[in-house]
């Protein structure tokens, strides 16, 4: 009589999408994740476009990413995933400072926002909590963002940049990375006419006389704010 063919057990796991261009920090994030019982890695990449292809091939239940990634925005990345992926939760894992990234994030379409520094002790934490639908931020962040909504913003001291618009903010750091004008335009999938009139914005708004001096507060301020 013939035996009964075995099928492999499925794999329930919840399957998550790491997208970093640092090895490091995804091998960290890894280790973590696949410790658990119910999540596990399903792949890694370190571009936006690579990330997209993968979502497509992949179909994760949840996806990490950096807000600077290799030769691309995640910023962009998560606008892309929020129009051709609905649905598709975001967890931010960055160096970039939260106080000034975390709500351009939360409106290109992550869920959640967690530091670098904070990522070993609470990413587990933070995927399941934006797994259930719910936003996560750090209780430092939270208690600033409510403050400023009972508040307004006047009354709390804000760095200069928030006055800048998201894609002012991303063509800003850009700028301090020492991209030309034609590599913004490229990577934000923008004109350079566009991408010169929010330089002339960001100069008017942060009262600066001219490109030197431009390139000089980005860059001093890509610095302080992200140095990894």
């Amino acid at each position: 009589m013939a035996q009964a063919k075995s099928n492999p057990a499925k794999d329930n796991r919840t399957r998550i999408l790491l997208v970093d261009d640092h090895a490091v920090v995804r091998f960290g994030i890894a280790q973590l994740i696949n410790q658990t019982g119910d999540l596990v890695v399903c792949g890694e990449e370190e571009d936006a476009a690579n990330a997209l292809s993968a979502i497509a091939k992949l179909k994760p239940d949840l996806v990490i990413a950096d807000i600077s990634l290799k030769e691309s925005s995640g910023l962009e990345l998560m606008r892309n995933i929020k129009a051709q992926f609905s649905g598709m939760p975001v967890l931010v894992v960055s160096a970039h400072d939260e106080t000034v990234y975390a709500e351009i994030a939360f409106r290109a379409g992550a869920l959640g926002y967690l530091m670098k520094g904070d990522a070993l002790d609470r990413v587990i934490t933070a995927i399941r909590r934006v797994l259930s639908g719910n936003v996560y931020v750090s209780d430092t962040l939270a208690a600033q963002m409510l403050q400023r909504h009972v508040r307004g913003n006047k009354e709390i001291d804000q760095p200069p940049v928030k006055g800048l618009s998201d894609r002012e903010l991303e063509v800003f750091q850009l700028i301090g990375q020492w991209k030309k004008t034609k590599e913004i335009a490229h990577e934000l999938h923008l004109s350079i006419k566009t991408v010169e009139y929010y330089r002339e914005q960001i100069k008017q708004k942060l009262n600066l006389k001219g490109a030197v001096e431009l390139t000089q507060r980005a860059t001093s301020w890509v610095q302080q704010e992200c140095p990894i």
